[in-house]
């Protein structure tokens, strides 16, 4: 999917959410788990429930693994599932790869090839040999940048003898492997007026946020500080959304819930339409 394409996506929509897939089996509602596959039976229920309010999907990588084959075979049918059912939807694999380069370009053709997923995301710490295998023809590298952890602190906002710090280093010289039509950068919602920094090297890029939520980050500010002239934001939201309800209303729920975020970022998006308009 090219950057235009999402835009589209997001303007059509008037949403800008990506539904993050944090499947945790012992949080599924218990009616599934008498399911051959209780993980995607989950899965598959929160997509069809919230395809019309969300652009993205997310399913971290943590929660398929930890089940072993079985949850990798679940991941592997939600995304065919999306695929198949829902073409139009960006498909994310949160997994932070990142390794040497022939190691990382296993991975780049275990998500790509195999599972066929728009993006991956990666860590950036050992540089560009192993994140340039992610960089393939008409797919995305989501590079970790500002997290909304509170551990992010202890690296990524500590300055050189110049006072450039870890985070913008890694803005900075990334953009020198790919441009804003094959690479994101992960930020955090908790970081609120951050994003203006953020923005400052990369006015063009997507960014991912995570944290709104469960997390406790701001809509409101990420909106304000973070966007651009096309959206530029997938906001990501997982715990909120999966998990509003775990009796057998859980997708009811979870698609009352997908909706009302929907319907705060169409007022962001009309907003920020309004004032281009003034600005022209």
């Amino acid at each position: 999917m090219t950057k235009q394409e999402l835009f589209e996506n997001i303007r059509r929509k008037q949403s800008f959410l990506c539904v993050g897939l944090d499947t945790d089996i012992r949080l599924v509602p218990t009616h599934l788990l008498d399911d051959e596959d209780p993980v995607f039976a989950f899965n598959r229920a929160i997509i069809d429930a919230t395809s019309d309010y969300c652009v993205a999907y997310k399913p971290n990588l943590a929660f398929y693994e930890s089940l072993g084959v079985k949850g990798m075979l679940a991941f592997e049918k939600t995304v065919a599932y999306l695929r198949k059912r829902y073409p139009d939807q960006f498909v994310i694999a949160d997994a932070k790869r990142g390794d040497i380069g022939n190691t990382s370009e296993l991975y780049a053709r275990s998500f790509f090839e195999h599972s066929n997923v728009d993006a991956v995301t990666v860590a950036p710490y050992m540089g560009e040999d192993s994140v340039r295998p992610f960089l393939v023809d008409g797919r995305w590298v989501i590079l970790l940048a500002l997290t909304s952890n509170k551990g992010s602190q202890d690296f990524q906002l500590t300055a050189d003898a110049n006072g450039e710090r870890l985070f913008e280093k890694v803005l900075k010289k990334s953009q020198e492997w790919a441009d804003a039509e094959q690479m994101m950068y992960v930020v955090g919602a908790t970081q609120g007026k951050m994003f203006l920094e953020i923005r400052k090297h990369v006015p063009d890029h997507f960014l991912l946020v995570p944290g709104v939520g469960a997390q406790g980050g701001s809509l409101a500010e990420v909106c304000k500080y973070g966007m651009n002239t096309q959206c530029g934001l997938l906001v990501n939201s997982s715990r909120a959304i999966i998990y509003a309800d775990r009796t057998e209303a859980f997708a009811i729920a979870a698609r009352r819930e997908a909706q009302q975020i929907q319907q705060e970022m169409a007022g962001y998006l009309q907003q920020t339409n309004r004032e281009l308009r003034v600005k022209n």
